[in-house]
């Protein structure tokens, strides 16, 4: 398959690309939010504990995981953040019962100051949006504790396949297939599961399709502008080249991991 990745992320461009779609990200993010129950759920198939005493979720937005992790789990405290300020409105959305300590803390999760001695961290659907995950993964670890565990949703390098194929620069820049998180996860965490299932959704028109995109901020790194004519073509050819049953496909690749820092 084509490396579509590109060289650097616009982090501000990310930025603004999510914080448009907030308000319709939860409703609109089907994809993403099925992706956090079953995080959630394989977390727990894993083993993980009933309660964890100190947990971080990065890149939490609405809040599909945060919620999905409170009804499932007990927590000491939870640290929430988004790269988003205004997702900070997630605290008040968990659902269940909430944490005994919870707070939010906006900015990139590469540079925001971590505390130490974690027992879990998670992240739906946020990892692909991280250059350096090497770097990233060795960092969490450093702040989980002995035993501690990681939960984390990206994408496979067949996300978004169809617009790809037709050209599209708007990748994420770290999409990995399942085999590949091995090689960037440090040596003292152990993967206990790692799972990839691509999810197809269908739309009726090219303009349905990047209403979806834009609702979700999934373009975050799309710099294109649309006209008339543009809209008309590319819908011509996702026709030709993908179309099925009068529909437009377009391929989500999430792929799960469940890892834990050796005792």
């Amino acid at each position: 398959m084509k490396d579509i990745m590109p060289p650097q992320l616009d982090q501000s461009r990310v930025r603004q690309s999510f914080r448009r779609g907030l308000q319709s990200y939860h409703r609109s993010a089907s994809v993403q939010a099925d992706i956090a129950a079953r995080l959630a759920e394989l977390l727990q198939a894993q083993g993980a504990p009933e309660r964890f005493e100190a947990a971080l979720e990065f890149g939490c937005g609405t809040g599909h995981l945060t919620r999905q992790l409170v009804q499932r789990f007990g927590f000491g405290s939870l640290l929430l953040n988004d790269l988003v300020p205004e997702a900070a409105s997630a605290l008040q959305e968990t659902g269940g019962a909430a944490p005994e300590r919870v707070r939010f803390e906006a900015g990139p999760v590469e540079s925001l100051p971590l505390p130490h001695g974690l027992d879990l961290i998670a992240s739906a659907s946020t990892v692909q949006w991280i250059p350096d995950l090497s770097a990233l993964t060795a960092r969490l670890a450093a702040r989980l504790n002995p035993g501690g565990w990681l939960a984390l949703s990206g994408f496979g390098r067949g996300q978004f396949r169809e617009l790809a194929a037709l050209g599209s620069a708007a990748a994420a820049p770290s999409y990995l297939d399942a085999g590949e998180w091995r090689a960037v996860l440090p040596q003292s965490l152990d993967i206990l599961a790692v799972t990839q299932a691509p999810v197809v959704l269908e739309f009726d028109s090219a303009l349905a399709l990047l209403k979806h995109l834009r609702q979700t901020g999934v373009n975050g790194h799309a710099q294109q502008s649309w006209s008339r004519r543009h809209l008309r073509d590319f819908e011509n050819a996702y026709r030709e080249r993908f179309g099925r049953g009068g529909k437009l496909p377009l391929t989500y690749d999430p792929v799960l991991l469940v890892a834990r820092r050796r005792a």
